[in-house]
């Protein structure tokens, strides 16, 4: 069983607004485009993904997508149990909707938000449940995921068993212009 972690920048960090901004098309397409291929080669049963706004809920939905072609699973993985309760009614729903439609999601840490402990818990989730990570993000660019980012550089000092996959600015850049070659006019 071939399990991927995807993780990257939140929305807000891309500037992208609302859920039709092409920015959000582009990323979804890169991801699509790396997940199929792992797919075509027999290397990915589950997506393992976070849902965060941004590019964790972005690749779940580009998972549930694939999944009508694709023996392919989705887990939503919350660092702890009240993750979202803050947020607005619109973006609630939308996690609602995530884990509703997932083939499984729970929680790392079963109580409310208590503190740093909870993410650094979560990660060492993420790292035993998943052979390969998937991140949209660039070192060059630092954002939230710059603590994921870190933690896998040191994860992959101790193991050789273990991938990471960066899409960084360039790797989008280029999507763009696949997408636009492909699909036409934005």
């Amino acid at each position: 069983m071939q399990r991927i972690w995807i993780s990257g920048y939140r929305g807000y960090e891309l500037g992208t607004f609302g859920d039709k901004d092409p920015k959000i098309t582009v990323i979804k397409y890169a991801i699509k485009q790396r997940l199929t291929n792992l797919l075509e080669e027999g290397q990915l049963d589950w997506v393992i993904t976070g849902a965060n706004l941004g590019v964790e809920q972005w690749s779940a939905e580009v998972a549930l997508e694939l999944r009508q072609d694709y023996n392919l699973r989705l887990a939503v993985m919350l660092p702890y149990l009240d993750f979202g309760s803050r947020w607005s009614e619109n973006n609630q729903l939308k996690l609602q909707n995530l884990k509703n439609q997932a083939d499984f999601w729970s929680a790392t840490s079963k109580g409310p938000y208590q503190g740093g402990r909870q993410f650094r818990e979560y990660q060492q989730f993420m790292f035993q449940h998943t052979d390969r990570a998937l991140l949209v993000y660039d070192p060059e660019y630092p954002g939230k995921s710059k603590y994921d980012y870190e933690m896998i550089e040191k994860y992959l000092e101790k193991r050789d068993d273990y991938q990471l996959d960066l899409v960084d600015y360039y790797d989008l850049e280029q999507a763009a212009r696949d997408y636009e070659e492909n699909q036409g006019e934005w």
